[in-house]
């Protein structure tokens, strides 16, 4: 049919809505459920990896969350202020405050701590107004890689030294989910302008993962670095510069020479020629072995080394190492680890805060000691003996996917968290309360008989069950066994709330409501791997879909008897996560979110998987780990979970944006489409649980919440292309009616 010309339908849009505002928006924004803290130990938060204080001001601290961005109190960690939501990355290795001036301050991203959630950084960022502002230097040198940690010169404030390393993970790698710079240059940095570039240095220190940097104080020339690649490489050890970086050699004189992993190291300020070194044993490819080898001690400035105390790292000392000397005595000096351990003249103590592995140890401007932790950050007046926490108001919290909702109750959201285990939020504030330990991972409410619900904390079978609404767990995994990808997923039948199916690397059911388990399918990995997904398709129980941790994607039509490959080599998170969804109403019609850089993200099969089509035309190249689907909607809703927040695409992925904007830009791990509610929570990598409000406005025809003359022209041009979603009025054809029942609609607003 012939085309009206688009002057012309803007002419009669100007007539026909003279008397309607420009722009009238749905009003949605986003409200943060928390937990901030969760009610245990004082109070916890999320993963701290670094934290810098001022040296002037006691009161002034910044802390890097390993997922939620850069922090600031200014009053000695009664309250807290996220600085950096707004930046292309919340992923935070390293810390530091220029020592001459505190306002000045730079975060290196991407988190070196090794783990599966160790995430790719960006580049260096850098505030010269308390954080107020950011500037983001270096993706291109640093992108895809972490920061072990960042150190000024206290002399030449415009010098930096960067310790870079690869993202981690089990495999290799696996925190970096297929970033184009993952495999970029490693080792030791250092900048003159500020961060603003950065040189490689490279003679007489080893191209591999540095673990730590330390500097003297007195003669800032004087530089140490740790190299240590978690799983043993010929270069590992500590490495000195007389020069400020343009040469180095490697120290010996006592220190280990075999089966090093990571190492981490310090400098007394009060007398420099003090250096602390604590070693671990270099870990296997699955992780395991990388316990303690031992601290050292070297009064000469690394020429000689005596062996000097020891802290636990249990098998994972890849995860959890620093060491840190008070600036005040060369003799006493605290190694992190699983614990910590305190060492006064050689006496050693434990003197461990209230949440163990520990990633950073700092010192206030009056003296008191500072250790950031799997739970945030706590802070001691007396040298570890007793320990105050600061992580209330700090919404750091990293949740895992397998986050629930209530059917009835709106307040009420159930999730596991890394390291801080599984949590309820029943009322209307941040504070959640501490029902299962571990690291928590999935869990399911019956939204039929909602007192009945799951949680479960690492490894196989490790599922417990309340019936009284989450007040008590009791265990529920009788006769699971198997791998597991860690937090093995697991989900309820939503025809029958009695059945419910847990993935290892086979599918087991529970017919009693979890009393008992039996496998039911076969293994359907390649013979190493593990359920890391699943979902059940809620028009057809029979129908199951899941996707394992090495690539492959399955369905079942006969509720996981026997399963058919529908894809393989699929990359993505080798953890638990809500990548499936199941279209509600057809049980062939199902979507799969892809967690890697570089390949399809998001696509649709509406075959029970024999064919696919892509869903992510003009979505930025970014991991998607969830995604959820709205079929109620005219045209096909879709929203995905990112590595930079959640994107919603009205037109069936053809376009993407921020809906609402306001989250942070931080993974989102998991969705809970509430469509009774018209709302979505959603949980988040780093800065805890959130939701919106998804009502829908016809006007609001690019789905960014507002209806204005952007509308009019995003309708017009599909429109003009014949796209069948302009069909307004529904009769089959793309014609002027339906510029006309779009006005209509564009008048009434939002």
């Amino acid at each position: 049919m012939k085309r009206m010309s688009t002057q012309r339908l803007i002419r009669m849009v100007v007539t026909a809505s003279a008397a309607v505002l420009a722009s009238t928006t749905l009003g949605q924004s986003w409200q943060e459920l928390g937990p901030s803290p969760i009610n245990s130990g004082g109070g916890y938060a999320g993963r701290v990896s670094s934290v810098a204080a001022s040296a002037t001001d006691a009161d002034l601290y910044y802390v890097g969350a390993a997922d939620g961005g850069v922090w600031k109190t200014t009053d000695g960690g009664a309250s807290w202020t996220p600085l950096t939501d707004h930046m292309p990355t919340t992923a935070i290795g390293a810390v530091a405050v220029d020592p001459t001036n505190d306002q000045i301050v730079y975060a290196g991203t991407g988190e070196a701590n090794y783990a599966n959630h160790s995430r790719y950084g960006l580049g260096v960022f850098r505030s010269t107004d308390g954080g107020a502002t950011w500037e983001q230097f270096a993706e291109d040198t640093f992108g895809g890689r972490t920061f072990s940690k960042l150190v000024v010169d206290p002399q030449t404030p415009s010098t930096l030294y960067a310790a870079v390393a690869r993202a981690g993970g089990f495999p290799a790698l696996a925190g970096a989910k297929g970033h184009p710079g993952a495999t970029g240059p490693v080792g030791v940095f250092k900048s003159v302008d500020s961060g603003e570039t950065w040189t490689h240095l490279t003679n007489g220190v080893p191209a591999v993962e540095a673990s730590d940097i330390a500097i003297d104080r007195v003669n800032p020339s004087t530089v140490y670095v740790a190299i240590g690649n978690i799983f043993g490489d010929t270069g590992n050890g500590v490495y000195k510069s007389t020069d400020g970086g343009a040469s180095w050699s490697k120290l010996g004189g006592g220190l280990p020479n075999s089966q090093v992993g990571r190492v981490s190291l310090d400098v007394s300020p009060s007398s420099p020629q003090t250096v602390y070194a604590l070693f671990t044993r270099q870990a296997s490819s699955t992780g395991g072995g990388a316990s303690n080898i031992g601290g050292y001690r070297s009064d000469d400035g690394g020429a000689t080394w005596v062996s000097r105390g020891s802290v636990d790292q249990s098998s994972y000392g890849w995860f959890l190492s620093c060491v840190s000397v008070r600036p005040t005595d060369e003799n006493t000096v605290f190694y992190g680890g699983l614990n910590m351990r305190r060492y006064v003249n050689n006496s050693g103590s434990t003197t461990t805060p209230p949440h163990v592995d520990l990633h950073a140890i700092a010192w206030d401007a009056a003296g008191r000691l500072l250790c950031g932790n799997d739970g945030g950050l706590h802070r001691s007046t007396n040298l570890g003996s007793s320990w105050t926490s600061l992580s209330p108001g700090l919404g750091t919290i990293q949740i895992y996917a397998g986050l629930s909702t209530h059917p009835s109750d709106d307040e009420f959201v159930l999730a596991g968290m890394q390291d801080n285990g599984t949590n309820r939020r029943t009322n209307g504030t941040k504070t959640w309360q501490h029902v299962i330990g571990g690291d928590g991972g999935w869990t399911q409410i019956n939204q039929s008989s909602p007192n009945i619900m799951f949680g479960e904390y690492q490894g196989t079978g490790n599922l417990f069950r309340s019936t009284n609404g989450g007040s008590s767990f009791s265990y529920a995994g009788s006769g699971i066994g198997g791998r597991n990808c860690f937090l093995p997923p697991y989900v309820i039948d939503p025809g029958n709330t009695n059945t419910v199916y847990y993935g290892t690397e086979r599918l087991y059911r529970s017919t009693n409501g979890g009393t008992s388990w039996s496998a039911r399918s076969g293994d359907i990995t390649d013979g190493g791997g593990a359920i890391r997904a699943l979902a059940v398709a809620p028009s057809n129980t029979s129908y199951i879909y899941a996707s394992t941790n090495d690539g492959n994607v399955a369905v079942s039509t006969n509720a996981g008897q026997t399963f058919s490959q529908i894809l393989d080599e699929h990359p993505g998170w080798p953890r638990v996560t809500r990548e499936l969804f199941v279209d509600p109403t057809d049980e062939e019609t199902v979507y799969l979110a892809t967690a890697y850089f570089g390949t399809t993200q998001i696509r649709r099969s509406t075959d029970a998987g024999q064919t696919w089509e892509a869903l992510d035309e003009n979505l930025p190249d970014i991991p998607v780990n969830v995604v959820a689907v709205d079929h109620r909607q005219r045209r096909l809703t879709v929203y995905a979970g990112t590595d930079a927040g959640l994107l919603r695409s009205v037109d069936g992925g053809d376009s993407w944006h921020a809906y609402p904007p306001g989250l942070p830009n931080v993974p989102v791990i998991d969705i809970e489409l509430d469509t009774g509610r018209e709302r979505l929570v959603v949980a988040t990598q780093g800065r805890g649980a959130w939701r919106v409000a998804i009502g829908y406005c016809d006007g609001d025809w690019n789905g960014d919440g507002t209806a204005n003359t952007l509308d009019v022209l995003a309708f017009l041009n599909d429109w003009n292309e014949g796209d069948a979603g302009a069909d307004i009025n529904g009769d089959g054809d793309v014609n002027t009616l339906d510029v006309l029942a779009f006005l209509n609609d564009w008048n009434a607003g939002c």
